[in-house]
């Protein structure tokens, strides 16, 4: 128990530049009351002790603002970053090394008692304040939820993903997402420059197909006009798409 504590103290020392010692950790950080106070509750809760387990989880909750079901799965190294109204469902599984963020959710869709409800993270996720994932799927090693995400799919490891419901980042975008993560050491709330949602990145570059469309059209017409060749009345007219605009709306 006491390994597993200072584990987590140096695992907090580690991602949060806030931490200026381990006294103030270990008094300071709901997240370390609230899975030290899960490990109990979990044995409670696998030798059938279900009923204390589950007030033991509750009395955690009141003093944290953290709710862990007994019957969650957390691994080694999990950092709960603030904490406050963070919920993990009673089949959630956390692997090593993951961090989670304020707001965050671990929830079940389904209502079939004894099957797997809530998701599973892989080693390394990172969730991002608010984020809702909801489902008996994976998050993938490695991989990263914006905040205030909502994910109802499975997520590939390494993977990026962003928005309501979330859609999984391109390649392009990931591979300058883990320089970015690279150069500040850790990808605090699993956003870094340039993750940007990838429907706004469809829709932006729609936009200047069409303006690039327009103006080769332009030049058709005024070629054809030059030729003497007879051109519709109002085919001269040039294009009227206001492409910032409609790149602002978009933003």
């Amino acid at each position: 128990m006491f390994e597993r504590i200072r584990e987590d103290i140096a695992t907090v020392r580690e991602r949060d530049p806030a931490a200026r010692s381990s006294v103030e950790v270990l008094l300071c950080y709901p997240g370390i009351h609230a899975l030290a106070m899960h490990r109990v509750s979990n044995r409670l809760w696998r030798a059938g002790l279900t009923t204390p387990a589950r007030f033991l989880s509750h009395l955690s909750r009141f003093l944290t603002g953290i709710e862990i079901h007994p019957g969650a799965t957390i691994g080694r190294r999990v950092f709960v970053d603030h904490g406050m109204g963070v919920v993990i469902g009673e089949t959630a599984e956390v692997g090593d090394d993951c961090t989670i963020y304020q707001g965050v959710t671990l929830g079940g869709t389904s209502l079939t008692r004894g099957a797997k409800r809530h998701p599973t993270l892989e080693a390394g996720v990172v969730i991002g304040a608010g984020a809702k994932v909801l489902g008996g799927f994976t998050v993938g090693a490695g991989a990263r939820v914006g905040s205030n995400s909502v994910v109802v799919k499975t997520v590939p490891p390494g993977a990026t993903a962003v928005g309501s419901p979330a859609r999984i980042l391109g390649n392009e975008v990931d591979a300058r997402r883990e320089a970015q993560a690279a150069k500040m050491g850790f990808s605090a709330y699993a956003i870094t420059q340039g993750a940007d949602d990838p429907l706004s990145v469809a829709l932006h570059q729609l936009i200047d197909h069409v303006a690039e469309q327009d103006r080769r059209i332009d030049q058709l017409v005024q070629a054809l006009c030059r030729s003497g060749v007879p051109v519709p009345e109002g085919c001269t007219e040039p294009a009227s798409l206001d492409t910032e605009r409609l790149n602002k709306l978009v933003d």
